[in-house]
C-alpha cells in the first residue's frame, strides 16, 4: 500500500506533533514551515504581566503564548487570582500540567467559539487581558469589547514570514511534480506565506485543489484558502488531531484503501 505524502505547513516548533500523527496513521510527513513564530519581551507583555491581578479574565489563544511568558516571566503564572480562558485543548493542557485551572473553553475552538462563550454566561463589564500576536485577526477583542468589556492586548510574540524559505519553494517543486499527496493549513497566515512564495499563485492554488488533498484545521483558514480558490476540507472538531484523522479517512476513500 502507497503510503500518503504529507506536507506541513505549520511553524517548525508547533510541528512534531503533526508529523508523529501522520507517522502513525501510516504516512509520510514532509516538513515546509510557512510561518516563523518568535517570542517577545515587548512593552505592553511586561504591562499586563506587572497588573496580571488586576484582569477579572486573561485569555491565552495560543501555546506560544504561555511559552513565550514562561520565556521572559517565569513565575507568571504563581498566585494568578483571575479567571483563565483559553481557545484550543492544546493551550488548556499546557495550563493545566502547571497546576492552573481553565474557567471556559469553548467547543468551538475559534475566537467566535469563545465570543459565543462569554455571550451565554454573559461575561460583562470585566477586565480581559490577551496576551498574543499582533498580527491576530481583532474579531476577539472587539467581540469582547462589544459585551462592555475592557479589553487590554499585550504582544507575546512576533507571527514572521519564513525566514527560510527554501523548503517551502523544495514543496512547491514536489507539488507541481505530483510528489505530494495532501497538504495541511493551520491558519490563515500559513496559508498566505505559502502562496506568497510561489511565483504562480493562480498555478499553485489549481494544483492544491486538482492534484492533492488540501486539509485546513477549521473554517477560519478554510475560508482564507476559499479566498484563494482553493478546494479543501476541515474538521468538525479544530485540532491537528482531528485534521489528520479526516485527511486519511478521505485519502484512504478516494484511493480505495
Amino acid at each position: 500500500m502507497k503510503k500518503p505524502i504529507v506536507a506541513i505547513t505549520r511553524p517548525r516548533d508547533r510541528a512534531k506533533k503533526a508529523c508523529e500523527i501522520v507517522e502513525k496513521l501510516g504516512g509520510s510527513a514532509i516538513l515546509a514551515p510557512t510561518l516563523d513564530l518568535q517570542p517577545v519581551n515587548t512593552d505592553s507583555l511586561k504591562n499586563l504581566v506587572e497588573n496580571k491581578n488586576s484582569f477579572d479574565w486573561i485569555v491565552f489563544t495560543s501555546p506560544t503564548t504561555i511559552n513565550s511568558l514562561d520565556m521572559f516571566y517565569p513565575d507568571f503564572f504563581d498566585d494568578l487570582e483571575c479567571k483563565i480562558a483559553v481557545i484550543g485543548n492544546k493551550t488548556g493542557s499546557l495550563l493545566t500540567k502547571r497546576g492552573i485551572d481553565v474557567d471556559l473553553m469553548p467547543e468551538d475552538f475559534t475566537a467566535e467559539g469563545l465570543i459565543e462563550e462569554f455571550t451565554n454566561q454573559n461575561i460583562t463589564e470585566k477586565k480581559i487581558g490577551i496576551p498574543r500576536t499582533a498580527s491576530a485577526r481583532d474579531t476577539l477583542p472587539k467581540g469582547l469589547e462589544a459585551l462592555n468589556n475592557e479589553v487590554t492586548l499585550a504582544e507575546a510574540y512576533k507571527s514572521l514570514f519564513p525566514m527560510d524559505d527554501e523548503s517551502v519553494k523544495k514543496l512547491i517543486g514536489k507539488i507541481e511534480n505530483k510528489e505530494i499527496d495532501a497538504i495541511t493549513f493551520t491558519s490563515p497566515l500559513t496559508v498566505h506565506n505559502f502562496l506568497k512564495i510561489s511565483e504562480n499563485k493562480e498555478k499553485l492554488a489549481e494544483l492544491l485543489s486538482n492534484n492533492l488533498l488540501t486539509v485546513s484545521i477549521g473554517p477560519i483558514t478554510g475560508k482564507v484558502l476559499d479566498d484563494y480558490n482553493i478546494t479543501n476540507i476541515y474538521p468538525d472538531t479544530y485540532t491537528v488531531p482531528d485534521m489528520m484523522k479526516l485527511l486519511f479517512e478521505v485519502w484512504r476513500d478516494s484511493n480505495g484503501r
